[in-house]
């Protein structure tokens, strides 16, 4: 039964997407006493349907978007250092095609690419020939020239859990499947009626992503500037080259697309970009997109990409900033914030747009336009230096905490300890503790995923179905048989063992 919680928190955010977890963590850390309400899974949204890349845009420079370039560039390492287990550098391949862009303006973009943002230990650009590079060999023979880049990869959906895992460890509260039903405020503070109780707070930050202006509605606020709904799609297939580098491709309608290495055996191919006009509980990559997708990466592999081929598509809806742009993939990135007028009570901040690389800054900038509302929150800035859980290992120590790993449970395939370091960097010897054989980890689901890793999943990061765990605590779903799968579900119906 749900009960009402009469105490009354500094802030609840409303949202557990990246922007909402990453808000909470800094306000956390700045001594508030936070609400964290996601109406579904953290990261059940757009956050956990992105192309998992922590970089500047490169084709935000066609759109004269430098600021915006600018401030993601500088995220790149920043982020880069404070989660090493889940974010890593890429050399990212574009080759030249005849007819499109001309070398001058690939040559322009990229040196602007280098040179706006802080970059200390990502490699520059640099000129290649397609025909001699082990990156030519599964693209068509007409692709002899093309450049090499460099930008980050991330696990999207475990950059969130972490943010709100760090919040928590702060002191914040977090509550998913807890679906805001209604707002109101009460002068000096803020009531929140929800399946698990009414909760009250003195602020209330409005990270709701795509469904931003419908809690706007709720709390009878209006809304000053409307958003523009894309959704983009992607595409995992069998692994379509052996080498490390992903690729930045052009197509003929002025669109681009990247095709990543993914999981070890599978490539990513994304995304799209389609106005959505329609729900959002359920989000799907349309046949239309799914076969776009197939014909540009055959454009360019020499082995052509079919929708049979496809082993799993997930789509996301990006709440735009509507900027009145024509085509979709023009519309802005950045974001932008609407704070209530301070003779109308209690603030409410709502956040619009924004993407996932530049969500620390942006967390950042909303807490410090809170704290002008609520001055115990004007507290020095802490996020760019503090490590996210498990992430206090250099950049480059991901191999030596692997091999630590290795060390102390040989009972690990190396694959396993691989997923493990990159998911829970540190904390992965936390989460298998004293166990000194598989047995001592319980039950054995198949890949590497064992009944000591769910629990932990359960009682440290809010765990609940299989889609959790399978899809976005971990992307093993990939290899699961439906029999597995079942299997888990089976296991996580029933009650923990005492």
């Amino acid at each position: 039964m749900p009960e009402n919680d009469n105490s009354l928190f500094d802030v609840a955010v409303i949202g557990g997407g990246v922007n909402g977890a990453g808000i909470a963590r800094d306000l956390a850390g700045r001594g508030a006493r936070v609400l964290l309400l996601e109406a579904g899974d953290l990261a059940s949204g757009t956050s956990s349907a992105s192309s998992k890349l922590i970089h500047g845009g490169l084709r935000y420079l066609e759109h004269y978007e430098f600021g915006l370039v600018r401030e993601a560039l500088s995220e790149r390492e920043r982020l880069w250092e404070i989660a090493p287990h889940l974010i890593w550098p890429m050399r990212f391949v574009l080759p030249y095609v005849s007819g499109l862009r001309p070398r001058w303006l690939l040559r322009l973009g990229l040196f602007l690419y280098d040179h706006l943002g802080r970059r200390r230990r990502l490699p520059g650009t640099e000129s290649v020939w397609l025909d001699e590079h082990v990156a030519g060999a599964p693209l068509k023979g007409e692709f002899v020239h093309g450049f090499i880049y460099s930008d980050c990869w991330v696990d999207d959906a475990r950059l969130v859990v972490l943010n709100a895992r760090d919040a928590a460890d702060r002191g914040a509260q977090v509550r998913t499947r807890c679906r805001v039903e209604a707002i109101e405020r009460a002068r000096e503070h803020w009531s929140l009626v929800t399946p698990q109780g009414l909760f009250k707070a003195r602020a209330v930050v409005n990270a709701a992503g795509p469904s931003v202006l419908d809690l706007l509605g709720k709390s009878g606020e209006p809304a000053g500037r409307s958003i523009r709904l894309v959704r983009g799609s992607h595409i995992v297939v069998p692994r379509l080259f052996e080498h490390p580098y992903p690729y930045f491709f052009q197509l003929p309608d002025g669109r681009i697309f990247f095709a990543i290495p993914y999981e070890r055996d599978y490539t990513l191919i994304g995304t799209t970009d389609r106005d959505h006009h329609g729900g959002l509980d359920a989000i799907h990559a349309s046949e239309e997109e799914i076969a776009y997708l197939c014909q540009g990466a055959s454009r360019f592999f020499r082995h052509p990409v079919q929708p049979s081929d496809v082993m799993w598509s997930y789509a996301g809806v990006r709440p735009l900033v509507d900027d009145g742009s024509g085509k979709p993939e023009a519309a802005t990135r950045g974001y932008s914030f609407e704070l209530s007028d301070e003779d109308e009570g209690a603030p409410i901040l709502s956040v619009f747009g924004g993407k996932i690389t530049t969500y620390r800054h942006l967390a950042q900038e909303a807490a410090d336009l809170l704290a002008e509302r609520m001055p115990e929150l004007d507290k020095p800035h802490w996020t760019d230096a503090a490590p996210l859980p498990g992430g206090n290992f250099p950049v480059d120590g991901q191999p030596r905490q692997l091999a630590t790993l290795l060390s102390h449970y040989p009972f690990l395939e190396p694959t396993w300890g691989d997923r493990m370091i990159k998911a829970y960097g540190t904390l992965a010897s936390v989460m298998l503790g004293d166990a000194s054989s598989l047995d001592d980890c319980g039950r054995h689901f198949g890949h590497g995923l064992t009944e000591r890793e769910v629990r932990y999943l359960q009682a440290r990061e809010w765990a609940v179905t299989a889609d959790d765990i399978l899809w976005r605590r971990s992307k093993l779903g990939l290899r699961f048989t439906a029999e597995e799968r079942q299997a888990l579900e089976t296991f996580l119906a029933q009650e923990p063992s005492a």
